[in-house]
């Protein structure tokens, strides 16, 4: 039940005075939501200091407040021209500029002769020095309707600026005044202003060091968003652990699969596979996470925990978001199972009929101990004798909804997920604070380097001329093109085009895959780049995490500099997977940006996934610099945790674990205020759409 101080807040948008049916919806999309509560969080981007002074002060681009005289009216000569109305004061004159069917009325409110102060940007133009439709246009007596210093408000087309700060502050008003949810001492430490204080400074500006992300009352602001978060985080955590799993002792069988190997572990793979024993033995459900580079072997370990939970009579589900991908984990994993006596079946879509049937009969019996697929894994009919371990590789790609369908087909399941997506330890916080994180941060022995090098778009016709050669030799590659327009259709016709000129140009089979095709068709093509039909495989998407294409050994990146420090080095991992020396190519267009210089020469220095992923934040700062809004990364309003905010996150983690322990059911003082915060925001340990694991 949400408390009754928060009513006012979580009223409709349209009880907000001058909120009709039309206005609703527009101020639901520049709010961002359709309650009065996202009105209140709304904030200004920019503030308007208006100078006043005389038109013989006025200056170009500046926004200035004039107490002028309307000399004359020029009516416009045709509709699509404006009216003019050249205004003075002792000192000079000025012309305003009006477009539109309502000009015609200016002249019955401002009539000739009369005084009137006037407010906006001054231009210099061809005409002269004018205001185009001034912001303000009244009465000496009314002078007191336009203010000093203004904040500017987002808009759109229908609503102005000015109507939603008049929304915003009338939704302001309707903020109550909260009980404190901070601690007292960080309030002190950090010089916080109370909740109502800070959202009040938040629409009442006073310098344009009041709207930075670094000012304590928005700092304050954002704190309070990543606590409601990392606490309900934390409070899912602890409910799991609070959730009786099975047992799961370290096997003779995958410590067999293990000496079967052609490689040893890393020190890494056998950390990790250490911390996940610790977790199945434990008697509590495992949530865990295994960050790790493309081709570090995280499958191999997630491999040897299924056979752990085979030996132990239990059934693993391997999850991935494409059937590519699920065939790729099957073929790893299927043989050296199968070898030691642990049933594999791979399940996807395509299976239909008598086939389909026989492998869920194996699953349903218990004689299928691992089953490998795709979304076919938690359909309705699909039934498991004892599911006792769940892996989801790229798990940000599944619905909250899909893992849970998954983890629902047995009781207490222990959960393993993995990602190729190397996340910065100041953000694991924010996307994983309810996963416990294993890190396989170091490379198998006998990956290849990649070669990588950087060149201007101007030789592009030499790196054509290169790739015949490699191509003619046997060799395969992608060639990736950016999404840089507004337009997806624009972004296709270019890579179509740059499809079309390289199979002139290579006289070989050139594929294509992009973000309109549907998925079964992308996975075809996919299929046929890793089956060696196509030599060339063209993409405008990033190339899926994970497909594994040995021969592949060249990757082109066509404007490299539009791409994230990350991606770069996702795409680059689609190289270098088999024992064949491997290049990539990183085509821009110059000149480079300092930042994009930056950028290059860290790649060409470094495979490392975590170092370049932290290299990325230091160098982009806020924004969505590491692809993460593709990655599962929340919506904040407040935070910039990409910024400014990453020093609170850690704060906000380590309170919300203290909290949990201390009053794991928000019973105390605090605890009742921190369960206003958590409603707040909707940041609540039970909502489904916010759930990381």
């Amino acid at each position: 039940m949400r408390p009754e101080i928060l009513f006012p807040l979580f009223a409709p948008i349209d009880t907000l005075k001058g909120v009709g049916s039309r206005v609703a919806p527009l101020l639901a999309r520049v709010a961002g939501g359709d309650k009065v509560r996202d009105v209140a969080f709304l904030r200004p981007h920019s503030l308007v200091r208006r100078t006043p002074a005389s038109l013989s002060a006025a200056t170009d681009g500046q926004v200035m407040t004039f107490e002028v005289t309307i000399d004359e009216y020029q009516r416009p000569r045709g509709h699509t021209q404006p009216w003019r109305v050249r205004v003075s004061d002792p000192t000079g004159f000025l012309t305003l500029v009006f477009f539109g069917r309502f000009a015609d009325q200016l002249e019955k409110r401002h009539p000739p002769g009369a005084k009137r102060i006037i407010s906006g940007r001054v231009d210099d133009d061809k005409f002269g020095r004018q205001m185009v439709h001034p912001d303000y246009m009244v009465e000496p007596a009314k002078r007191d309707e336009i203010p000093e210093l203004e904040p500017i408000y987002p808009a759109t087309e229908g609503l102005p600026a000015r109507r939603v700060r008049t929304f915003a502050l009338e939704a302001l008003e309707r903020a109550p005044e909260l009980p404190e949810w901070q601690d007292g001492a960080w309030l002190t430490r950090e010089r916080f202003p109370t909740w109502r204080e800070a959202l009040a400074r938040l629409h009442h500006p006073e310098t344009e060091a009041d709207l930075a992300p670094t000012s304590p009352h928005l700092r304050r602001l954002a704190y309070d968003e990543l606590l409601a978060q990392q606490l309900a985080m934390a409070q899912r955590k602890a409910a799991r652990r609070r959730e009786p799993a099975p047992r799961i002792a370290a096997s003779g069988t995958a410590g067999r699969i293990q000496a079967d190997l052609p490689f040893a572990f890393t020190g890494a793979q056998a950390r990790a596979l250490a911390e996940i024993r610790a977790d199945l033995g434990g008697g509590e459900r495992m949530s865990r996470l295994i960050q790790g580079d493309v081709g570090s072997g995280k499958t191999v370990v997630a491999m040897c925990a299924m056979a752990d939970v085979a030996a132990a009579g239990g059934q693993s589900a391997l999850m991935a978001p494409t059937e590519i991908l699920a065939r790729q984990h099957y073929e790893t994993i299927s043989g050296p199972l199968t070898d030691h006596g642990v049933g594999v079946i791979l399940l996807t879509g395509r299976d239909k009929g008598a086939a389909r049937a026989e492998k869920l009969r194996a699953l349903a019996s218990g004689a299928a101990k691992v089953a490998v697929g795709t979304h076919a894994l938690f359909q309705d009919d699909v039934a498991f004798d004892r599911l006792e371990l769940a892996v989801i590789d790229e798990q940000h790609r599944f619905g909250v909804s899909e893992r849970q369908r998954l983890q629902q087909k047995g009781a207490a399941v222990h959960l393993l997920a993995m990602s190729a997506t190397p996340i910065p330890r100041t953000l694991e916080l924010t996307l994983y604070g309810d996963l416990d994180v294993s890190r396989i941060d170091e490379k198998p022995p006998g990956r290849t380097p990649v070669a990588t090098r950087a060149a201007p778009m101007t030789r592009l016709h030499e790196v054509e001329a290169r790739l015949h050669e490699a191509v003619k030799a046997g060799a395969q590659a992608f060639w990736i093109c950016p999404l840089v327009s507004e337009s997806e259709l624009i972004d296709l016709k270019a890579a179509e085009v740059r499809a079309a000129e390289l199979r002139q140009t290579l006289g070989a089979a050139v594929g294509l895959v992009h973000g309109k095709m549907k998925p079964a068709d992308k996975d075809a093509v996919m299929a046929d780049f890793a089956d060696g039909k196509i030599a060339v495989l063209v993409a405008t998407t990033v190339v899926e995490v994970g497909v594994n294409v040995p021969n592949a050994t060249i990757m082109v990146i066509e404007q490299a500099e539009r791409f994230g420090l990350a991606q770069l080095h996702q795409l680059r991992g689609r190289v270098g997977r088999g024992h064949r020396e491997s290049s990539c190519v990183l085509l821009y267009d110059p000149p480079l940006s300092e930042t994009a210089q930056k950028r290059l020469d860290i790649l060409r220095r470094t495979d490392d996934g975590f170092l370049i992923a932290e290299t990325d934040l230091e160098l982009r700062g806020g924004g969505d610099a590491l692809g993460l809004k593709q990655s599962g990364f929340p919506d904040y309003v407040f935070a910039d945790v990409l910024g400014p905010h990453r020093d609170l996150i850690a704060a906000a983690g380590d309170d919300a674990r203290l909290i949990v322990t201390r009053d794991p059911n928000l019973k105390s003082e605090r605890g009742k205020a921190l369960q206003v915060l958590q409603e707040l925001f909707d940041w609540k340990a039970g909502l489904g759409l916010r759930d990381a694991g």
